[in-house]
C-alpha cells in the first residue's frame, strides 16, 4: 500500500460567531480537484478532545484495509 497523507484542518473560534462551515477545496498533482469535509465540535476543551478521538477511530473504522 502507498504511503497515505491525512488531510485536516483545526481552528478554536467562539461557538455563538460560526455562520457556515463548508467543505475545503484540494488540488491534486494530476489536475483533479477534490473536497475535505469540515467538521464542528462544540463544547469544553476536555468534550472536544474526547469526540476529536471518537471521531479519528471511527474514520479508520471505514478504511479497515489500513
Amino acid at each position: 500500500m502507498a504511503n497515505l497523507t491525512l488531510v485536516y484542518g483545526m481552528r478554536l473560534l467562539p461557538a455563538d460567531e460560526i455562520e457556515r462551515v463548508g467543505d475545503a477545496p484540494i488540488e491534486l498533482k494530476n489536475g483533479n480537484q477534490a473536497q475535505v469535509t469540515m467538521h464542528v465540535l462544540e463544547g469544553s476543551r476536555e468534550q472536544i478532545e474526547a469526540q476529536l478521538r471518537m471521531s479519528l477511530d471511527a474514520f479508520f473504522d471505514f478504511y479497515p484495509e489500513i
